[in-house]
């Protein structure tokens, strides 16, 4: 058993409704973090209590945080965040923030009732009152992102950056796409597979995806995609150190196909394999594959 104990660490994460909080949680499920969703603050401290201590299940946590609760006083939110570090956790805050006209026009999208209305309030002024509200625990934030011209995508990869890889390292996100939709426009490097032999063009493999063995093992019978995805990782390995020297804590890989469900997916996995053994905090997001 080693003499040092390991740090848990715990992002807070809140902010205005449809400011993309459940975005952000399921970006930091993707990282390996233990999420909870709308934990009333005052139950903060009994939560932290109950997982501190437990690095197997909890070693990372991130727990969603809003102004939802009936009568919920967070003008002591501070005082329970300093006492969380105090107690030796590592406890991070990111707050998501959007201008009025960005949230009217979610809320509009959607029809979905705003969770502070409750029947008495307009959408303007249930914007209004939720913003006080939210306000001691905006001042103690770490990180704010304003998501007013951010897609889920760009949120996810927002997260990603802010909370980062631990012990100082460098996320790598490898990013599948189709070249029909557009290139993304946060990625370091694109890699074009359209060149490549099409699963789309056999019937039998059309309905599958680049995750499925009968791809994969199609992919894998020809020689040019074995020496497409060795040469990209080799080309990797050898450059991204580089981006590690210079102090970059997240970068983006981007792998692109015509139709970003077949030949892409299928290498930013691979490549995501490949790479983990040299930087251990290696995403993998899928841009046109739908859960």
């Amino acid at each position: 058993m080693s003499d040092s104990p390991v740090v848990q660490q715990v992002v807070i994460v809140s902010g205005m409704s449809g400011a993309g909080k459940s975005t952000a949680l399921n970006a930091l499920e993707d990282m390996g973090f233990y999420c909870v969703d709308n934990l009333p603050p005052a139950l903060l401290s009994d939560f932290t209590r109950h997982v501190e201590g437990d690095t197997g299940r909890y070693a990372k946590v991130a727990l969603g945080i809003d102004a939802r609760a009936p009568g919920e006083d967070l003008s002591d939110f501070p005082d329970w965040l300093q006492a969380l570090r105090r107690d030796g956790l590592d406890c991070r805050l990111l707050f998501l923030n959007a201008d009025d006209a960005a949230l009217l026009q979610r809320f509009s999208e959607t029809r979905r009732r705003h969770p502070m209305s409750r029947g008495q309030h307009v959408l303007t002024e249930s914007i209004t009152r939720e913003r006080d509200l939210l306000e001691p625990i905006r001042q103690s934030a770490d990180w704010e992102l304003d998501t007013s011209d951010l897609n889920i995508h760009q949120l996810r990869h927002q997260t990603w950056k802010c909370v980062g890889p631990e012990s100082g390292g460098m996320t790598v996100v490898v990013q599948s796409f189709a070249f029909k939709n557009g290139v993304p426009g946060d990625v370091d490097f694109v890699f074009d597979a359209r060149s490549l032999p099409n699963p789309h063009w056999k019937p039998e493999l059309r309905a599958f995806s680049g995750r499925d063995r009968e791809v994969s093992q199609w992919l894998e019978r020809h020689a040019q995609v074995q020496e497409f995805a060795d040469d990209i990782l080799a080309f990797l390995l050898r450059w991204l150190p580089g981006f590690q020297e210079a102090q970059s804590s997240y970068v983006t890989i981007g792998i692109g196909c015509t139709g970003g469900r077949h030949r892409s997916v299928y290498l930013a996995d691979r490549l995501a394999g490949g790479l983990r053994s040299a930087y251990p905090e290696v995403m993998v997001h899928h841009r046109e594959m739908k859960k």
